[in-house]
């Protein structure tokens, strides 16, 4: 079994990058409606894109019973204590008090609720002239959550325009749980 110290030194995020907060994010699970009524709201193309909605890592919440509680501070929190580890590439080992735990992908997956692909690199935003951004927001440097919850209530310039955007929206207003007031980081 490795030490604390040793532990310390295999985190993915070091503890420096922690930081306690209070909680100011909730799950907002009643924010699924929103999704579900921009759906219903389309004329065309309904099924098409809802089931790529479906597909997608957040899909499955939809299906999900509404009374039910997701903690994302729990799973923020559990993503923070990973670890770096020479072990097989389909196992997750993170610290957990002052020892080391493993689960694989599979195991992780049904204990955090989500579905994960490789996650593409997030840091670098390219501006594209005609992208969501532009089209429905037209390039503002702050769009808040309450921008993006009305901006699903209109007819779309292309036909997955609504799924991109109702993911930016489960993301932020659900799973973060951020308030309407807050705005969508770039």
């Amino acid at each position: 079994m490795m030490s604390t110290r040793n532990l310390r030194a295999s985190l993915k995020t070091p503890l420096a990058h922690w930081y306690d907060a209070k909680i100011t994010h909730h799950n907002h699970m009643e924010n699924l409606q929103v999704i579900d009524k921009a759906f219903d709201g389309l004329v065309e193309n309904t099924a098409e894109e809802r089931d790529m909605y479906q597909k997608s890592c957040f899909g499955h919440f939809q299906r999900m019973q509404r009374g039910m509680t997701f903690f994302c501070g729990i799973g923020h929190r559990l993503l923070l204590s990973e670890l770096h580890h020479d072990g097989p590439s389909d196992e997750m080992r993170f610290m957990l008090g002052q020892r080391s735990v493993r689960f694989s992908r599979v195991e992780f997956c049904l204990i955090i609720e989500l579905n994960f692909e490789a996650i593409s690199d997030t840091e670098l935003y390219e501006d594209i002239p005609n992208g969501i951004h532009h089209k429905y927001f037209s390039g503002r440097d702050v769009v808040t959550l309450l921008n993006l919850k009305q901006g699903l209530n209109r007819e779309w310039q292309e036909q997955f325009d609504i799924v991109k955007l109702c993911l930016l929206y489960m993301l932020n207003c659900v799973l973060i749980g951020a308030k309407e007031r807050a705005s969508v980081p770039i």
